[in-house]
């Protein structure tokens, strides 16, 4: 008998806490992938369901990781509009944190933790031969709906703005983030060209984890697909495969 096509469908789902059948929760365990064709899930990612398999598998985007495959379906839980999430009108919500700023640096690909780590090494390598008379300039990294704003401030000691160095990049041209996965303390992102087939990292360090960041962007991508993807513009407009 032939399998029967998987159901195209496009919602917003996250990954909630798992239940036994008596209701008792489970401890919550992340998905971690056997084959090729998965996708790794942490509890409370915001997930993007594209196709729904009768195997009870989606096919999906992790909108925290940029990564797009397969998983089970109940990690995922739909988010519905009465969700404390959308209480906060996207337009409105911004979240703003203080980090220094390691520099950027160009990669070969638009996501995943290797090449993230890659480029972590390679400028904090950089920067440990030259932090004496070069030290790492404070930043504030905006995350909103519209996309993250970096403003770096090139003299630590000055009040004057005008050195002040701004670069924003709209959330669609944002294709990855995450912290290191041995020192929370590092964070980068990784961003595509507007024009060209060209990728950047751009690189953090914090007193404290990082991954409160990574969490903001993650709730940055999920605000931008309920608002202005899932009604008004074909999904395949934001994808970078």
């Amino acid at each position: 008998m032939p399998k029967p096509d998987p159901v195209r469908s496009q919602k917003l789902s996250r990954v909630g806490p798992r239940q036994y059948s008596d209701g008792r929760p489970q401890k919550n365990l992340r998905f971690v992938p056997r084959h090729e064709d998965e996708v790794e899930l942490e509890v409370d990612d915001p997930l993007f369901v594209e196709l729904q398999a009768e195997d009870f598998w989606f096919e999906g985007l992790n909108m925290r990781t940029g990564a797009r495959g397969v998983f089970p379906a109940y990690y995922a839980m739909e988010v519905t509009r009465d969700s404390d999430c959308y209480k906060v009108k996207s337009g409105e919500w911004m979240d703003r944190y203080r980090l220094k700023f390691l520099g950027s640096v160009q990669v070969p690909y638009h996501k995943g933790n290797d090449v993230l780590c890659a480029a972590m090494q390679k400028i904090a390598t950089n920067r440990r031969m030259t932090v004496k008379y070069n030290p790492p300039s404070s930043c504030v990294l905006e995350i909103s709906v519209k996309g993250v704003k970096l403003s770096v401030q090139e003299d630590y000691y000055s009040c004057d703005r005008s050195n002040e160095c701004n670069h924003f990049f709209q959330l669609k041209n944002v294709s990855f983030c995450g912290y290191h996965p041995k020192n929370s303390k590092y964070f980068g992102f990784i961003t595509k060209h507007p024009a060209d087939q060209r990728f950047a990292c751009h690189v953090f360090v914090s007193e404290n984890s990082t991954k409160p960041i990574a969490e903001s962007v993650g709730k940055a991508f999920q605000l931008y697909y309920k608002e202005f993807v899932e009604f008004s513009c074909p999904t395949e407009d934001i994808y970078l495969e």
